[in-house]
């Protein structure tokens, strides 16, 4: 391949795709000039100024590809992009993201609290009931392990546990008589929310490695307690109305004790909520993964309304 195109190459002999040229090389005689024609001791003559070199174009004309200072000027004095202009996370995104799925959600609860009022508990109040926990369950691990975020799997799991939570609060409120717990579970959620929101945005409350340990462990255990007692109820090992969960500990439903530890748990995941999309923030996430932040938060807020709900339940049901 020649290698005249660089001037290293291109002037040397050696190099040089010329065959005479190449053919002269080493045939220079002692004392003479072996590279370029000037004398020993004189500097070759500098091109006149303006005249075209080798690199670049003359003094004063327009380099190729840079455009004019007007150009220039419109190029790089132009206010920074947005996230919004560059598809990145942002904070609104995922308030609009989250506030879609609640949505949602809530069309579902109202949907099932219809059901009940206008069929009573029929086998369709009961299906959607309980299909939709199963749908949720479902599609709540198949968005965990999702590598790329789906905006129909999120709504659609929103949906599934307005549903759910739709047909158990109306049984609760209505069917057994627990008048006024749905306002009082949602309300009590709210305040949750807003109080862990608040500490996390003056900095009060952060995670930690060793407490994220303690989180996990604590969660293991806990999960592995409520399929426990969902099996003895099922089998009707276990004829409580909330199984083990009612047995009293020095005059303190167990259901009272773990409902508290389980708030503990939902507004520390928050935490780790609202620093994952910081995080996201920071770090020019795509946009997409605000699907994820409103899932992960959604799926928070679920949790906490149902365990509230159970404790309103028990305390009530006890007096």
């Amino acid at each position: 391949m020649p290698l005249a195109g660089n001037p290293a190459f291109s002037n040397s002999p050696a190099f040089s795709s010329n065959p005479q040229r190449a053919g002269q090389f080493g045939q220079q005689q002692y004392g003479q000039q072996a590279y370029g024609q000037q004398p020993y001791g004189q500097a070759p003559q500098a091109p006149q100024f303006g005249q075209q070199q080798g690199y670049g174009a003359p003094y004063g004309q327009q380099q190729p590809g840079f455009g004019t200072p007007d150009q220039l000027e419109q190029q790089y004095g132009r206010p920074s992009a947005t996230p919004l202009d560059t598809e990145r996370l942002t904070y609104d995104g995922v308030i609009m993201k989250t506030v879609a799925t609640l949505g949602v959600t809530a069309i579902g609860f109202v949907v099932t609290l219809g059901m009940l009022f206008v069929s009573g508990t029929s086998g369709l109040f009961y299906l959607l009931t309980y299909g939709g926990a199963l749908v949720g369950f479902v599609l709540a691990l198949v968005n965990i392990f999702k590598k790329e975020p789906s905006r129909t799997l999120v709504l659609a799991y929103g949906l599934a546990q307005g549903f759910f939570l739709g047909g158990i609060s109306g049984i609760l409120e209505f069917g057994v008589g627990l008048t006024g717990i749905i306002f009082q579970a949602l309300l009590a959620t709210a305040c949750v929310f807003a109080a862990t929101l608040a500490l996390y945005a003056f900095r009060i409350v952060r995670t930690s490695p060793r407490l994220n340990k303690i989180f996990f462990i604590v969660m293991i255990g806990y999960a592995l307690f409520s399929v426990v007692n969902l099996v003895l109820m099922l089998t009707g090992v276990n004829q409580d109305p909330w199984g083990l969960r009612s047995q009293p500990i020095f005059g303190i439903p167990l259901g009272v004790l773990l409902g508290g530890l389980a708030v503990l748990l939902g507004a520390y995941s928050l935490v780790m909520d609202f620093e994952g999309v910081e995080n996201g923030v920071k770090r020019g996430a795509p946009a997409k993964y605000g699907w994820s932040a409103a899932f992960g938060i959604t799926m928070t807020i679920i949790w906490l309304y149902v365990e509230i709900l159970r404790i309103i339940a028990i305390v009530r049901g006890n007096n």
